[in-house]
């Protein structure tokens, strides 16, 4: 039986013992004493709570190789669940991870719009609500939400700041708020830097030595993990790959940041000006004139050959893959991930142009290329790295960190 007052992780040899588990799993006492270091009297200890607890279950023998089939160990999914939540311009998602870091449930609802950050909190704790109920997940249950939004943010006061897409929303207490609003635990991240820690916490890119996540919604941003580790910069608001200043490569205008040139308000201001101009689109955009919804319209008819449309999509892929060429030859990288909602209809466009312009472009390319791919979870990827943060929390961070290194260990 789960006991939810059992904390996940009290010490760094049970996180990390958890943590292996989870991602290992199944996995005998043994191995684990082998990936960790840790003593067989030390192991039995740790693993007979972790069962007591009910974190872990016992899953059967090992096949017998000549000696005495080893019991194996699996993580109790259903032990411990997380919500991710990521507050955008565009959409609110909602997802709801068990402890394997499986999605269970998951849901969209409109983005903040002209909304006051009140009103706003109101609604995402109604559907956290209603979303847990769906699902018969008990709230003793639930480790915590992690809310993700756009930069900059202030993590140690858990307020956003001024981000460009959400206008409304400058020096709000977010974590408090939505503390107050749910009586769970809250974790305030930034949405480019949840997104890659979901890639890792998942196992997608848990090798990579130098990893990038390219994250497009309504803004553009980049998660970075070096050497395992997230990269944060002074302030925790590194990678704002849509604030970098670039030249448009096909000289129709001055340059502008990433985002201004590339983002889907871009996109979008751009379709309605040629409209405007009297060029033939052969689709119909938004008749309210939402930037996002004339994105989503316009990546719709990309894909389905549309040239007024394809045009748009591909000049937005090659700007955007001209700021991931400067960013892999910046950090060296060795794996990027495309992820976000306005990847979610034309992301193999994006994708394309980025695994073109690395080839052609990436310093070193000639020591190692750049594996380059679209998230699983494209369109939910910064929710899913919300809900993530918050069992990472559980299991202790550097716990996490150092059973990621003994993961990646060679031989």
């Amino acid at each position: 039986m789960t006991n939810p007052r059992a904390p996940l992780a009290t010490t760094t040899s049970r996180g990390i013992v958890l943590d292996l588990i989870r991602s290992e799993g199944p996995v005998s006492r043994v191995e684990l004493a082998e990936h960790t270091g840790l003593t067989q009297a030390t192991m039995s200890t740790v693993v007979r709570q972790l069962i007591l607890d009910g974190l872990v279950l016992e899953t059967g023998r090992s096949e017998s190789t000549g000696g005495k089939p080893r019991v194996l160990l699996n993580i109790n999914p259903d032990a411990r669940f997380a919500v991710g939540v990521q507050l955008g311009a565009d959409f609110i998602t909602f997802v709801v991870t068990n402890l394997s870091g499986a999605v269970v449930g998951r849901t969209r609802t409109r983005g903040v719009g002209d909304e006051s950050p009140d009103r706003v909190i109101e609604r995402i704790a109604d559907r956290i609500g209603r979303l847990l109920a769906s699902l018969d997940i008990a709230t003793p249950l639930v480790a915590g939400i992690g809310i993700v939004a756009p930069g900059p943010l202030d993590l140690e006061a858990g307020r956003i700041l001024a981000p460009p897409t959400l206008t409304t929303w400058g020096d709000f207490p977010v974590r408090a708020a939505l503390q107050r609003a749910t009586g769970l635990p809250v974790t305030l991240d930034n949405d480019a830097t949840a997104a890659a820690i979901g890639e890792f916490w998942g196992g997608t890119v848990a090798n990579a030595a130098a990893h990038c996540t390219v994250y497009m919604a309504a803004g553009i941003g980049a998660g970075i993990v070096l050497g395992g580790t997230v990269y944060r910069g002074a302030s925790s608001n590194a990678g704002e790959l849509g604030q970098l200043w670039v030249d448009d490569p096909t000289g129709k205008t001055p340059g502008g940041t990433v985002e201004d040139l590339a983002g889907p308000r871009a996109v979008a201001g751009r379709a309605r000006a040629l409209i405007g101009a009297g060029h033939a689109a052969g689709f119909e955009l938004s008749p309210d004139g939402d930037p996002f919804r004339d994105f989503d319209l316009i990546a719709t008819a990309a894909v389905h050959g549309n040239p007024f449309a394809r045009e748009l999509i591909e000049r937005s892929a090659e700007q955007l893959a001209t700021a991931i060429v400067n960013l892999a030859n910046i950090l060296d990288l060795d794996s990027v991930v495309l992820a976000g909602p306005s990847f979610a209809t034309a992301g193999s466009l994006y994708l394309t142009a980025a695994v073109t312009r690395l080839q052609q472009r990436f310093f070193a390319r000639a020591r190692h290329p750049v594996d380059v791919r679209l998230s699983a979870h494209v369109a939910d990827a910064a929710a899913v790295g919300g809900a993530a943060l918050i069992l990472q929390q559980e299991l202790s961070p550097r716990a996490t960190e150092l059973a990621g290194r003994a993961r990646r260990r060679p031989g």
